[in-house]
């Protein structure tokens, strides 16, 4: 019985041989291929990497244009007003005499005037 599937094993490795090598049945081919990825880079680029360049981009110009008198809020979601900027903090009054410092990155928007006020009535 042994030798019976020995000789079988050695036919089929050897039908195997003859035929030669593998024939790629791939539809889409090497151009097709290269559109896919190239399609797909672009939809990543419009989707993924710019959006998030500019809204780095907004990020920065929101921290370089920040000023004393501005209300913001930050990213813990404390409401303020700016009192004083320094080259890495803000200083941000949240009440009548209550201040304290937080990173300019910290900060996510600045609000329209008057919009403490409306918050606090």
């Amino acid at each position: 019985m042994k030798v019976i599937l020995a000789a079988m094993a050695l036919l089929a490795s050897g039908a195997a041989l003859a035929e030669g090598p593998a024939v790629s049945q791939d539809p889409m081919g090497m151009t097709g291929q290269l559109v896919f990825l190239g399609g797909f880079l672009v939809i990543f680029y419009f989707l993924l990497w710019r959006p998030q360049s500019k809204r780095q981009k907004e990020h920065k110009n929101l921290m370089g244009n920040l000023a004393a008198g501005d209300e913001v809020i930050t990213a813990g979601g404390m409401l303020g007003k700016v009192i004083k900027v320094t080259e890495e903090y803000v200083v941000i009054e949240v009440a009548a005499n209550i201040q304290f410092p937080v990173q300019k990155v910290a900060v996510t928007a600045v609000l329209p005037k008057g919009t403490i006020k409306e918050v606090k009535a």
